[in-house]
């Protein structure tokens, strides 16, 4: 109860419902929130700082910043929001001045990419088929709802925007503050709100063990440095049931791409991947080819719900 009663005290005042509902569209920065508000950082840093307190939003460090949105695991929050009237005059404000910022954040965005030469598409510049990938991956998800979703290595939120649809909730990870600039204004931009971005080191995820019932890797294994420390700590964050989805290069002979893009390893074969995974308490399924000018190969990878499964 006295939770109940803190939450309900710290949404009842007509700023923090603006911020609880702008934060269901995505996240945003306190930067943001003054520019969309037109209230002082420090009045709205105190508002925010009482949501946070009272679990109906969630505040994610990110480098000098910090975003906020709105916390996975509290309902009340959503059917707060969803008690608002669509037409309310403050609301729809809100929402445009929401759009200018977004809009602006993109721009910032793509020149920052342009600067740094990161705006490069890898899945482009390798010729690969990038809707024949996006159906395999589709194809190898577990029937139903997916649960709570995390893509390491997100990019720029693409396949958080594929999965939103069946997920209860998303995180996407990457190394890049570039790349997540990027994904956080397509997911906003889209009304994805219960998706989260977090700038973090795949081998050190900040997150505890089991958390989600879908992991996936797209991409990421063939810069690793050490890629079994990499798939062990994605096999870490999987539920006991739940799969990871790893997507990769099949081995090629282009010996150019370690030069042109810095690949570290020449694409992975079966046994390979196969011989990392078992000792995190995997199975390797059956991959899948998805040929192209260079051939691409999704991995289904399950965590069985117990040993004796593991042992079958």
């Amino acid at each position: 109860m006295d939770a109940l009663l803190t939450a309900l005290r710290a949404a009842a005042e007509p700023t923090r419902l603006r911020l609880l509902a702008l934060c269901a569209r995505g996240g945003f920065c306190v930067t943001d929130l003054v520019a969309i508000l037109g209230q002082s950082q420090p009045r709205l840093s105190r508002h925010l700082r009482l949501l946070v307190e009272a679990g109906l939003l969630e505040r994610v460090p990110e480098g000098a910043n910090a975003w906020f949105h709105l916390a996975d695991r509290d309902a009340l929050a959503r059917d707060l929001i969803a008690r608002l009237g669509p037409d309310d005059p403050l609301l729809v404000a809100d929402a445009r001045a929401a759009a200018r910022v977004l809009a602006e954040r993109a721009r910032a965005a793509s020149e920052a990419f342009r600067r740094s030469g990161t705006e490069w598409d890898e899945a482009r510049a390798l010729e690969l088929p990038a809707e024949a990938i996006e159906a395999a991956l589709l194809a190898a998800l577990p029937a139903g709802d997916l649960g709570q979703v995390l893509d390491i290595g997100t990019g720029t939120g693409r396949l958080l925007e594929l999965l939103a649809p069946r997920a209860a909730s998303l995180l996407g990870i990457d190394a890049s503050r570039d790349m997540l600039a990027l994904a956080r204004t397509r997911l906003a931009g889209l009304g994805i709100g219960h998706a989260a971005l977090r700038q973090a080191d795949m081998y050190r995820l900040p997150l505890p063990d089991g958390g989600f019932d879908v992991v996936a890797m797209q991409m990421v294994l063939h810069y690793a440095e050490d890629p079994p420390a990499a798939l062990a700590e994605a096999a870490r964050m999987l539920r006991p049931g739940g799969t990871l989805l790893l997507l990769d290069l099949a081995p090629h002979g282009r010996a150019d791409l370690a030069e042109r893009h810095a690949h570290r390893w020449p694409g992975f074969e079966d046994a390979t991947i196969r011989a990392w995974l078992e000792p995190c308490g995997c199975r390797l399924a059956p991959g899948v080819a998805i040929a192209g000018p260079l051939t691409a190969r999704l991995w289904p990878v399950l965590r069985p719900a117990d040993s004796a499964s593991l042992a079958a």
